[in-house]
């Protein structure tokens, strides 16, 4: 379980696939504290930790995590946003977060103001009943705040700090990005549909 809120960014040495599982090395000031069967999440993917030295860390992606989210796309170089998993008794400061990516999302329009940005995503319709204004939503593993969502889209607000401390800094218009819908919104979805649909 994370919370959305970024500790560090990493970025990706080296990529190599066996199999239909990808494995990516990444270098980040987390890494030399990082321990075998850690869960950390990468550009808000739950992955496990399988290999470590002292300020590198890799991690496997199965064919379905390729599929779900945008890890596939990365490359040598590319910078991800990372969160170890919580700690009991600590303060969540996010939203509940498990990692588990449900889609992803296109970057359609960055607006820069005085002191602010606004990100507008484009993602498949369907997903429409899980997002609601000023409920929450994570985006590359970042907790973030959903200023409007509608049929063609949604937007977010970023302060300087979460801009500067994100990968968001490098994001573009065009560029894919990982998708977690509110899990308490999701089984409230299920459950209200099972009740429609029970005799």
């Amino acid at each position: 379980m994370f919370s959305g809120i970024i500790e560090t960014l990493g970025t990706i040495i080296a990529i190599k696939d066996e199999g239909s599982n990808r494995h990516f090395t990444i270098q980040s000031s987390l890494s030399r504290d990082t321990y075998i069967d850690q869960s950390i999440a990468h550009n808000g993917v739950c992955l496990t930790v399988v290999a470590k030295n002292e300020d590198t860390h890799t991690v496997t992606a199965i064919n379905e995590t390729l599929n779900k989210s945008d890890l596939g796309r990365l490359k040598p170089g590319d910078i991800v946003n990372l969160e170890r998993a919580m700690t009991a008794g600590q303060r969540l400061d996010g939203h509940f977060v498990q990692g588990h990516v449900d889609t992803t999302a296109v970057c359609t329009e960055i607006i820069t103001l005085d002191g602010s940005w606004i990100f507008r995503f484009k993602t498949d319709q369907s997903y429409d009943s899980l997002m609601v204004e000023k409920g929450s939503i994570c985006i590359n593993g970042t907790s973030l705040t959903l200023i409007d969502a509608n049929w063609d889209g949604f937007s977010v607000g970023l302060i300087p700090y979460t801009f500067e401390h994100t990968s968001f800094s490098r994001l573009r218009p065009g560029d894919t990005v990982n998708i977690e819908f509110d899990v308490l919104g999701k089984y409230i979805l299920k459950y209200m549909r099972n009740l429609a649909t029970k005799p």
